[in-house]
């Protein structure tokens, strides 16, 4: 197996007024590759050591089975989080204009990724997956496609949804365990497969093109880490 390519950032941004270490995955093979598609990460550290994605991507990737593409994992301070990433947090929007303003092109100059909206796919579970939603819904000419694993969403995020003219534009991969009927949040006890189920109606009625998924699992890394290669084969398939 060829060995893996993961470079860490200090970013400090303007925008959250802090610093945070950037993970940037590289496929193999990068050496000599431009124009790489790139998977943007909420609770990025999770994604690649709990969920581990980086073991289960290269070895696709080197099968031919997925197109060769890169990750950037974006940490979040655990006592922020709600904050940064729910639609009634204070710091939502400023983390999303962080990720647009100050991630992006930053990698984007420092290594062979992609410029263009349809190479890039934001993502993440529960609440990261909700604020991957609100990127996509906020700035339309920068991502149009989503990774939502077990998202968390609120009634404000519903609202945003039906308030759009039209989705058609939007590409969502949506799953769901079948056990995450009784969450606990920092925001009360969610029942996250009525929300999912509510959510994938209403993409489909702005014209969203939605892959849905509900299958046995509940509200871990275990069930997100198991489904993580057919989200990967959805967005980056061969």
């Amino acid at each position: 197996m060829a060995k893996r390519t993961i470079k860490k950032e200090l970013v400090t941004s303007r925008w959250l007024n802090e610093t945070k270490e950037i993970l940037i995955y590289l496929p193999p093979g990068h050496e000599t590759l431009t124009d790489l598609p790139l998977l943007v990460l909420h609770d990025g550290p999770d994604y690649f050591n709990l969920g581990r994605i980086v073991t289960q991507a290269t070895p696709l990737i080197e099968a031919g089975e997925l197109t060769p593409f890169s990750m950037m994992g974006i940490p979040v301070n655990k006592e922020r989080r709600t904050s940064e990433y729910s639609p009634i947090g204070e710091r939502q929007s400023s983390h999303m204009s962080m990720v647009v303003e100050e991630l992006l092109p930053l990698v984007r100059s420092r290594y062979p990724i992609s410029p263009r909206k349809d190479d890039l796919v934001i993502g993440g579970s529960s609440l990261g997956g909700t604020v991957s939603l609100h990127l996509a819904l906020q700035y339309p000419d920068v991502c149009s496609r989503v990774l939502s694993q077990s998202g968390a969403f609120l009634q404000q995020t519903i609202d945003e949804v039906m308030r759009q003219p039209s989705l058609s534009h939007l590409q969502i991969y949506q799953s769901i365990g079948l056990s995450e009927t009784a969450v606990p949040t920092h925001m009360g006890t969610l029942d996250l497969v009525a929300r999912n189920r509510e959510m994938k109606r209403h993409l489909l009625e702005k014209n969203a093109k939605v892959a849905y998924y509900e299958e046995e699992g509940d509200h871990t890394w275990g069930f997100w880490q198991r489904e993580l290669p057919r989200a990967l084969r959805l967005f980056f398939g061969q």
